[in-house]
């Protein structure tokens, strides 16, 4: 957890009911977690036209979140609701997957109700309400992605018992976390890591260094992913339409094919992969160096 102090503290503090669910308590935020917001807000909006997805422009135009201010979740969860049927669920941080997996298939997103201390400005690893709300909430008022993400959430109840859900993980990460979408004017971001990240927003699309590969279910779940540093390979979907066709299913069958099939560490690429840009990897390479 957050040193003590920290707003993320005062939220773990804060009493909870049993879905992990607590009071956002929106008038409780200060003047100075306001203008964070309202910087962090500022910085990606300039970076986003012409490299997010369409649908995410527009859905956020559809729920005017508002630039200077800490989003109100009741008001927002009205909003989306009226949309797609979806609510925001406060929460002090990362929560249990069973939870988590229940409020997504009741088509509820459990968002963080913290907003990052200053000194983690630029970055931080648990995520906040700022990668909550406008990293993950515009797409949630997208009627196809609304639904994929319900459908990932009943997957995640179904996996529980199987012990495999660290295949099903690696599906979100490189999806709802840092996917990338083909458009007619080329790829474009849709993840919620892309979002929030200026750095990963720009390497993910302008970089030679990472493998661009296209999206397919077994070979995503087979893919380890890298949690601390920019992503070696980004997976490219044709349409939130086609993701929810391939991933409204039973995994049932995918998993037991899993368990014959060795892991992909995150930078290598397979024969059967379609690659749509070869990565020359010297970001990966020049880390492991330094690391050495």
């Amino acid at each position: 957890m957050a040193a003590t102090g920290t707003l993320k503290n005062r939220y773990a503090k804060a009493p909870r009911n049993e879905d992990w669910t607590i009071a956002q308590n929106w008038p409780s935020y200060s003047g100075d977690e306001h203008d964070r917001w309202r910087r962090l807000y500022a910085r990606q909006a300039d970076l986003l036209p012409g490299r997010a997805c369409d649908e995410y422009l527009e859905a956020m135009a559809k729920l005017g979140l508002d630039a200077q201010r800490i989003p109100d979740f009741e008001a927002l969860s009205e909003k989306l609701a009226s949309l797609t049927g979806w609510r925001i669920a406060p929460v002090a941080g990362l929560i249990p997957d069973d939870a988590f997996f229940e409020h997504l298939a009741n088509r509820r997103f459990p968002a963080g109700a913290f907003i990052r201390p200053e000194k983690e400005f630029y970055y931080l690893q648990e995520p906040d309400i700022f990668h909550d709300v406008f990293g993950h909430t515009p797409l949630l008022a997208n009627p196809a992605y609304a639904s994929f993400l319900q459908a990932y959430g009943e997957a995640g109840r179904r996996a529980l018992g199987r012990g495999q859900l660290h295949n099903l993980a690696r599906l979100y990460w490189y999806t709802v976390e840092f996917g990338l979408m083909q458009t007619p004017q080329g790829l474009r971001i849709f993840g919620a890591g892309l979002m929030s990240s200026p750095g990963e927003t720009l390497f993910c699309l302008e970089d030679a260094s990472p493998n661009r590969i296209r999206f397919d279910l077994f070979r995503v779940m087979r893919t380890k992913y890298i949690i601390s540093d920019y992503q070696q390979s980004y997976f490219v979907v044709e349409s939130f339409e086609r993701l929810l066709e391939q991933c409204a299913r039973d995994f049932g069958p995918l998993y037991d094919e899993l368990q014959f099939a060795g892991d992909l560490e995150a930078h290598e690429t397979a024969p059967e992969d379609k690659i749509i840009s070869k990565g020359d990897l010297h970001y990966f390479r020049a880390r492991c160096t330094h690391a050495g």
